[in-house]
């Protein structure tokens, strides 16, 4: 009896991975919990552990393989190591027959995960008359969610290709008939693969659908810069590349014909939307549909929490061991806001408002692979170290990789530091279903009238989006009235004023 390892959680509004790397081949016997392979999302690095003890039998997913959530992973046998030998004789000896006789198998839609009814084919690995392996990739279905790979049910001949490239079918549409002629001398293809690493350098196998980008748009491994483990490129480094504005060198090799300019080259390129991209579209344009977005600005002078800062920061380090930044003072300044606005802290739930009477505070961190919103719990209990010792060790797994999903959920407000990349002023947009998100900026010196007198005075524009369903004008300019208040004269942190 054999135990399936499936794709877990991956979080709210995650629905796909790539399959990063196995830790284990099959015949291995592994231990409960021992890990077995590691998934890459847009936003963290998951681990995936084995859910029994005994022999890893089949890898159903292999490296470079986007999946989508409960996807099947692997299976794990029992024993020590004899199941992967004998499973795959065993199929053998099932398909022979079929071979031999002549049968065939059809190709079905696989399951495509709960909610999604059809999938558009978007290619096809082999065409008719090819010979094919048990499991071999025969085609790539594009859903609303994720890509989907079609394996081989049997080794033969794919003998009929029912739904052609560009054809929507549903979940339970026939794609293929695989005929019963050449059976088994396939499986022993697999070794010419890895054809690109004399290229770019790198004995890794790119993602399936990497490849296909590449070879759609001429370009090879050696054009693109691979984020994935092992420097494997990824469906979007690909987009990336293709992306990136040319560099003006190879243009004229062998020059000699006169105007050879621009017109003669195509300036435009149309390609259809993928599906997943057009539902990223679609999805990204109702958020704002939905909520009525509106922005207020203020400005703060910091001269007074630059100072206390500048006074205590050697003296905080060396007592709570993590350095003392401004995040704190714009966490603990916040926290004092939310309380008397309630509103910006709270959500709407159909025709309910649910006030939340604590704050689980996102805080916005860049990373190498992307923008991710760890949320510091409680954050109105903690202390400015303990937000401090928060907000380091969340950054560190952030840049790390190795944020659960767990970590970036559940956030009631959120504060956004775009002044670390140079940002003067910008309109942070809103983190559903939160109501309110706070965007912090540059600090520039600016000529302030002060007293009567110009002072130069170093300036920080503060920016509160809001959803104006639930937070009235008024709200929205007292909460960074109150913030302003607070960070101009921290003092009133102290006294909870």
């Amino acid at each position: 009896m054999s135990v399936e390892v499936r794709v877990p959680t991956l979080g709210e509004s995650v629905t796909e991975a790539t399959v990063a790397t196995w830790f284990k081949k099959p015949g291995d016997a592994v231990a409960v919990d021992e890990m077995l392979c590691e998934l890459e999302t847009d936003k963290v690095t998951v681990e995936v552990p084995s859910p029994a003890a005994g022999t890893l039998a089949e890898i159903v997913a292999e490296e470079g393989t986007t999946v989508g959530v409960d996807a099947l992973l692997a299976s794990i046998g029992e024993g020590a190591g004899a199941a992967p030998a004998e499973a795959p004789a065993a199929a053998a000896e099932a398909e022979a027959p079929a071979a031999g006789g002549g049968e065939s198998v059809d190709v079905m839609v696989p399951t495509l995960g709960e909610s999604v009814t059809e999938a558009t084919v978007s290619t096809w690995f082999k065409k008719v008359g090819d010979t094919v392996a048990q499991d071999e990739m025969l085609c790539e279905l594009e859903t609303d969610k994720v890509s989907v790979e079609v394996p081989s049910p049997a080794a033969g001949v794919l003998s009929e290709i029912v739904a052609a490239e560009g054809t929507t079918v549903d979940a339970t549409a026939k794609l293929a008939v695989i005929g019963g002629a050449g059976a088994v001398a396939a499986p022993a293809a697999p070794a010419p693969a890895p054809a690109a690493p004399t290229a770019s350098g790198k004995d890794v196998e790119d993602a399936p659908s990497a490849k296909k980008l590449m070879a759609e748009n001429n370009l090879s491994s050696g054009d693109v810069q691979g984020t994935g483990r092992d420097g494997r490129v990824m469906k979007g480094d690909v987009l990336a590349a293709m992306a990136a504005p040319k560099a003006a060198a190879p243009a004229p090799a062998a020059a000699p014909r006169a105007p050879v300019a621009a017109d003669d080259v195509a300036r435009e390129e149309r390609v259809k939307m993928t599906r997943l991209r057009q539902t990223i579209a679609k999805r990204l344009k109702d958020s704002q549909n939905t909520a009525a977005m509106l922005t207020t600005y203020n400005e703060v002078d910091m001269t007074e929490t630059m100072a206390l800062r500048k006074e205590y920061k050697d003296l905080f380090e060396k007592k709570h061991g993590v350095r003392l930044g401004f995040m704190s003072f714009f966490t603990k300044a916040c926290c004092h806001a939310l309380k008397e606005v309630p509103e910006v802290n709270a959500e709407i739930d159909g025709t309910d408002i649910v006030y939340k009477n604590f704050v689980h505070m996102g805080i916005a961190a860049g990373t190498p692979t992307g923008l991710v919103v760890p949320v510091i719990r409680d954050a109105d209990r903690m202390s400015f170290a303990e937000i401090e010792g928060a907000i380091a060790e969340k950054g560190k797994r952030a840049r790390d990789g190795k944020l659960s999903m767990a970590e970036m959920q559940g956030g009631t407000f959120t504060i956004s530091n775009g002044g670390v990349y140079g940002s003067l002023m910008s309109s942070p947009i809103l983190n559903p279903p939160q109501s309110g998100i706070l965007g912090m900026h540059k600090i520039q010196d600016r000529p302030m009238v002060i007293n009567g007198e110009i002072k130069i005075r170093p300036m920080m524009y503060l920016a509160l989006s809001y959803d104006h369903r639930i937070v009235d004008g008024k709200g929205a300019v007292t909460f960074l009235v109150r913030v302003k208040e607070a960070l101009e004269d921290p003092r009133r942190l102290l006294m909870d004023l």
